[in-house]
């Protein structure tokens, strides 16, 4: 019978293996030897994490197909040449023309009176409703009945053309234009300006986050659109962010003994740290489960590259 930490494993056959030429005669198995295999039987994910990533497969270290992710904003840069808008705290929504979805690619069960509203062309943008309202947002969204006077609170902030074949510059005139034709009071391109210099560029941030923003996003003006993690789309917030995947669970010690006392989770790096701060009691005693893609912000790296003051912010939804 397969040892239960093992039979987990993608491709492995628990029944013998027929069919193959003769081995050669193996030295017995010393008393050492079989201890030291049965403590790596009966090791934790925690402790064996060369056998948890191929459980799980390799963290994907780009987007979902057809959506451009942004880079953290490198501290004291120019700002010339981008154009710089407010980041809203909503939820991803890209819109191939007939369907709208999440940026994994799962279908947006929007009514059908906003889908009908939508121009039939490619659009890129956020599902939002106010500064502070991404919980409620995101119960209103991710419903697969949608409830038609909840989505009359929903805005559509739309900040990019995917399809448009031109400079992001241009792509923003066709947005605003496109847009205007529509004319729907919650279907709105994102304001976009220039900003003269990094100074300048922290006094907005500074200001956006004082009026309850999250931060800002900055688009290289003369680059054209591509998917995956590029450096013509960057973000710049007080706190930086990130996606991980919890990999297992380290248990809790003193008050904290009987719950989970952090996480481990693997960056899209494929490094992995602990991430205790910022989880509830509550979060501590039914912790998410490995598998699940949580956020969790972080101030600034270490020289190894991993993240310095991490804390836990949300579990990632399913999409």
């Amino acid at each position: 019978m397969p040892h239960p930490s093992l039979a987990f494993l993608p491709g492995r056959d628990p029944a013998p293996l027929k069919g193959r030429a003769s081995r050669q005669p193996q030295a017995p198995t010393s008393d050492l030897g079989r201890r030291a295999s049965l403590s790596a039987l009966l090791l934790s994910p925690w402790l064996m994490p060369s056998v948890w990533a191929q459980a799980l497969g390799a963290v994907p270290s780009g987007a979902a197909s057809g959506v451009q992710l942004a880079m953290p904003w490198p501290p004291g840069r120019s700002p010339q040449g981008f154009s710089v808008s407010e980041k809203f705290d909503g939820v991803r929504a890209v819109w191939d023309g007939q369907v709208l979805r999440f940026r994994s690619g799962r279908v947006i069960a929007a009514p059908a009176w906003f889908l009908s509203a939508l121009p039939r062309v490619a659009l890129d943008g956020e599902l939002w409703m106010a500064r502070g309202a991404f919980d409620r947002l995101s119960g209103v969204v991710r419903q697969t009945e949608p409830d038609d006077d909840a989505w009359r609170a929903v805005k559509y902030l739309v900040f990019d053309a995917p399809g448009h074949d031109a400079p992001f510059a241009q792509r923003v005139a066709f947005v605003q234009s496109t847009l205007a034709k529509a004319q729907q009071p919650w279907l709105m391109p994102v304001a976009q300006r220039e900003v003269i210099d990094a100074r300048a560029l922290q006094a907005l941030l500074q200001d956006t986050v004082r009026q309850g923003g999250e931060g800002l996003m900055l688009h290289r003006a003369d680059a054209l659109w591509q998917p995956g993690r590029t450096d013509a789309v960057f973000k710049l917030k007080p706190e930086l962010d990130e996606e991980g995947l919890v990999v297992g669970h380290q248990p809790g010690k003193g008050r904290l003994l009987g719950m989970t006392g952090a996480l481990l989770v693997q960056m899209p790096s494929g490094q992995r740290f602990a991430l205790g701060s910022g989880l509830s009691d509550a979060q501590r005693r039914n912790p998410p489960p490995v598998g699940a893609w949580v956020t969790y912000r972080y101030r600034e790296r270490t020289p190894s590259g991993l993240p310095r003051f991490a804390s836990f912010l949300r579990v990632r939804e399913v999409e």
